[in-house]
């Protein structure tokens, strides 16, 4: 349908008995069929970021969670209130699908993407392409990534350096949800007690939808200005993150840490998610998964809760 067509009908619905967030998912939806499509479309060839949708933005996690679902078969969570409540008549599919030869397409695409661009003007570009090569499981694609990780992971991150910064994240949240979580835990040790910490939150911030503004590349991560946006919003869900099995719990208990440190308001005011945090710390010190940084950021975490408790 035209764009004209396509307004009203996001208006419409709404109107019609559809929840009133439909028109923003749909909107949302057009991104990432844009995305896929292209990756699809061009496979292993490129094509530059003046143009490629991986580049037009900082992505949400509503986004990336559309973006990934054919991968993940999981319905995104901000899109259960769309759950059908009627029995469908024959069968149908739980969610959006692609055939074996269009992933293969999409994720040639990626590799192509992350290994020439290599620009600074490109560096958005080959971040987000980094990290959603993380849902392929081919095997030739993980030791790519293990690549990654020794020239990004290794480099010492320089002051105020958001692609060195992004590039280590990236490889190593990439290979933890491979299987590899080693170097997840090196890239949380490195970025401690640094101005990559400050980076870290505002990514988050921006990840969890807690900025209003989107964003065109990676500066803001080091705006030094974190008043505008509360942590609320990222405290619940980094908190509802706190799995043992989490191939991201280095990285998110970090971040729990981090943000808790810099709002200690926050276990004061949201009494549902403190408590949560002290299930879930719990639940942590009680198995093996945690490495002596990781208990120590537990107790510190179980020390503010005693005081907020009081």
């Amino acid at each position: 349908m035209n764009t004209g067509d396509f307004v009203r009908l996001c208006a419409r619905l709404p109107r019609l008995g559809a929840p009133p967030s439909t028109g923003r998912h749909l909107r949302t939806a057009l991104d990432a069929d844009l995305v896929l499509s292209t990756g699809i479309t061009a496979g292993g060839a490129w094509v530059g970021a003046d143009v490629h949708p991986l580049a037009a933005s900082v992505h949400h996690k509503t986004l990336t969670n559309l973006i990934t679902w054919p991968f993940t078969g999981q319905l995104p969570p901000e899109l259960g209130v769309f759950t059908s409540k009627v029995v469908r008549r024959g069968p149908v599919a739980p969610g959006p699908v692609l055939a074996a030869g269009e992933r293969t397409r999409f994720f040639d695409h990626l590799m192509a993407v992350a290994e020439r661009a290599v620009q600074p003007s490109e560096a958005l570009l080959r971040r987000q392409a980094v990290y959603l090569l993380s849902f392929d499981p081919r095997d030739e694609v993980i030791g790519w990534l293990r690549g990654e990780w020794e020239t990004a992971g290794r480099r010492r991150i320089v002051g105020g350096s958001v692609t060195e910064l992004l590039e280590a994240r990236s490889a190593s949240v990439a290979l933890a949800s491979a299987g590899d979580g080693r170097h997840i835990h090196d890239f949380v040790a490195r970025t401690a007690n640094t101005p990559a910490e400050l980076a870290n939150l505002n990514y988050w911030a921006h990840w969890i939808g807690e900025l209003g503004d989107e964003q065109t590349d990676d500066t803001f991560m080091f705006a030094e200005d974190t008043k505008p946006w509360s942590g609320a919003r990222l405290f619940h869900h980094l908190v509802t993150r706190l799995d043992p099995s989490s191939p991201h719990l280095p990285l998110n208990l970090h971040t729990v840490h981090t943000l808790v440190s810099s709002r200690p308001g926050l276990l004061t005011t949201r009494q549902a998610d403190r408590t949560a945090l002290g299930t879930a710390l719990d639940a942590l010190t009680s198995t093996d998964v945690l490495t002596p940084d990781g208990r120590a950021q537990a107790a510190g975490l179980h020390y503010a809760l005693r005081i907020a408790n009081r």
